[in-house]
């Protein structure tokens, strides 16, 4: 009977050090946290401009993440084959490949299956700015990126035209707005925070004009963002208050601006970032319908 149970406990043990091999969270799971919201924001913009939710809706969302979620564990190959990590990483990278590609061919086939074929234009963006990114980790080039940031969340914000069409069942041109408004919200959301990580390494009191100088781009965005979505509105191309989304991204530019984040924790600027985003996309959903 002791030897019955020590072949079970040897055998838990083995199955949870197996287990362990694989499900290692920092393989499985993008680390950079604030870079959700560049997914979910014109997702759930799309399907809820898009008016209704159905089995089309559900396929794309899953798709979406699996395509959103394969970035990790590529990006961790990658870093393992270039040896900037351990080649023990591999096994449980190729392991999250497998199963976030089976998930996501599976649900990009339900989307053919259901005559949604036109979506597959829009995932081909993504492959040279992906394998750019992936280019920009085998060369440890990849952190203060702006531009190839700015690229990705354009891929992304593309899941807010396809949400649309769906909910639709129609191609319609407003989902090309839909696709620059989220593409240029995240877009301003990335040049306000590097302005804000640029502010926390101010050591001594800058005049505010200094500020506004330093700001300068940020401000620029998101006031562009502002003026695009009252014009918009004024013609009757999007809904009239869409514009006070974007005021709210503007005005926290503007207070980020004139109150610099100095010696703030990078953390803090990302959940203040996020944040503003969530309210951004609650308020842009309001807003539309």
């Amino acid at each position: 009977m002791d030897r019955l149970k020590l072949v079970l406990l040897c055998l838990i043990e083995l199955q949870y050090q197996y287990m362990k091999r694989f499900f290692q969270k920092h393989i499985a799971i993008p680390q950079d946290h604030g870079s959700w919201v560049f997914l979910f924001s014109p997702l759930l913009i799309g399907l809820s401009a898009g008016a209704t939710f159905n089995a089309a809706s559900l396929a794309l969302v899953i798709a979406a993440l699996a395509a959103f979620l394969i970035r990790q564990p590529l990006t961790v190959a990658v870093k393992a084959y270039s040896g900037r990590r351990p080649k023990s990483d591999l096994p449980a990278a190729r392991f999250w490949l497998i199963v976030y590609g089976v998930i996501g061919l599976a649900s990009a086939a339900e989307l053919f299956m259901l005559g949604y074929t036109m979506l597959a234009w829009l995932a081909l963006p993504a492959l040279p700015v992906f394998a750019w990114h992936l280019w920009l980790v085998s060369k440890r080039e990849e952190r203060r990126q702006s531009g190839i940031e700015i690229l990705a969340t354009g891929v992304l914000a593309l899941s807010a035209p396809a949400a649309y069409w769906i909910g639709q069942n129609a191609y319609e041109p407003l989902g090309w707005v839909l696709w620059i408004l989220a593409w240029f919200q995240s877009a301003a959301s990335i040049i306000h925070a590097y302005l804000r990580l640029e502010q926390r390494e101010w050591r001594t009191p800058i005049s505010l004009a200094d500020r506004f100088r330093a700001g300068w781009r940020a401000l620029a965005y998101t006031g562009f963002n502002l003026a695009l979505s009252v014009v918009l509105g004024v013609f009757g191309i999007i809904p009239g208050l869409v514009w006070l989304a974007f005021l709210l991204q503007f005005g926290e530019t503007l207070f980020g601006t004139v109150n610099p984040a100095t010696g703030a924790k990078p953390v803090q600027i990302g959940v203040r970032q996020l944040i503003v985003s969530s309210l951004f996309t609650l308020l842009f959903i309001l807003t539309w319908g």
